[in-house]
């Protein structure tokens, strides 16, 4: 194990430099920036910025001064918030982590019952009409599905509130505030689990369905095993054992939030922010999220690979 990881920690190092070049270029290469686009900015003043943030020096000793400072744990200083990238991090990525936990968590608990009567049942009205539904849910974009929950729920019911993460001007506090944000955040949690329901849930039953067509579930029905210890005990157990894989893909999506749906219910998370950074070209924190993302994804992958080992000793890690 020790071997396995030192190899995959030099991979990830390699890795991670290579995608940090990649994404420092594809910024400071892209025409315009926050200083040049500042139209209340003259130029001597503009001239005077370039040279305080080192936007005059060549595009390779540029990246070296950031690449220093970011092993260092600074990523930068945003122009356009005028705090360190770091600090945004801190204010915006645990409301959008907090948003794509408890949506991630219903997700995969619908998912995981729905896939596997509906593997039970298969063939069955019941089955059929999953599918339909799942097929309904995906080809729907989320921008139409969250205005039409906001225009049922929050317009014309007013049973939720259309937006944001507190009323404006709430100074609650304690259980109070708990509440006010549960209230606030179900509509979104809703529509994100509607949108990755759809896809999981397919999965699991496509996976149910070979395991249950293997013969030591037919053994253990033979010995007269309860169905529900046949399902949930033997052939669950072993179909959840791809879906550790996806494990990996969740991690940055936790912590990467929701661009599209942030957006739509004023969600004050690292997703909105990362959009109006792109009008306001914001490059240092548009390379700072991007580069979370990608440490993210590779530690997710190493975490998933690690926990597939351990659920199934047989497989090997080379």
């Amino acid at each position: 194990m020790s071997a396995y990881l030192t190899k995959r920690i030099s991979y990830m190092v390699i890795i991670l430099l290579a995608a940090s070049l990649l994404i420092f270029c594809l910024y400071a290469l892209t025409p315009g920036d926050f200083i040049s686009s500042n139209i209340k900015l003259s130029p001597e003043r503009k001239a005077e910025l370039r040279e305080i943030y080192g936007l005059n020096k060549p595009l390779l000793e540029r990246y070296g001064i950031w690449m220093k400072n970011a092993l260092h744990g600074d990523f930068g200083f945003s122009l356009a918030q005028q705090k360190p990238v770091l600090t945004l991090f801190n204010e915006y990525i645990w409301n959008s982590f907090l948003l794509a936990a408890v949506s991630t968590f219903f997700t995969w608990l619908i998912a995981v019952i729905i896939g596997v009567v509906s593997a039970y049942k298969q063939y069955s009205w019941f089955d059929t009409l999953v599918m339909v539904l799942i097929f309904a849910a995906m080809s729907l974009p989320s921008f139409f599905i969250g205005l039409f929950l906001i225009k049922i729920c929050a317009v014309d019911l007013k049973w939720l509130p259309p937006g944001g993460m507190l009323t404006t001007g709430s100074n609650a506090t304690g259980l109070a505030y708990v509440k006010e944000v549960i209230h606030h955040m179900t509509l979104p949690v809703v529509v994100m689990t509607l949108l990755g329901v759809g896809s999981l849930t397919r999965y699991f039953r496509s996976n149910m369905i070979d395991v249950i067509k293997q013969d030591y579930i037919r053994t253990a029905r033979a010995k007269g095993l309860k169905e529900n210890k046949v399902l949930f005990r033997h052939a669950l157990r072993n179909a959840l054992l791809p879906a550790i894989t996806l494990v990996g893909f969740e991690l940055p999506s936790l912590f990467g939030g929701s661009l599209i749906i942030e957006k739509i219910f004023n969600w004050p998370g690292i997703g909105q922010l990362y959009i109006q950074s792109f009008g306001l070209r914001d490059y240092p924190l548009l390379m700072g999220f991007t580069m979370l993302l990608a440490v993210l994804t590779v530690i997710g992958t190493l975490l998933s690979d690690i926990l597939y080992h351990i659920a199934d000793p047989r497989v090997r890690l080379h």
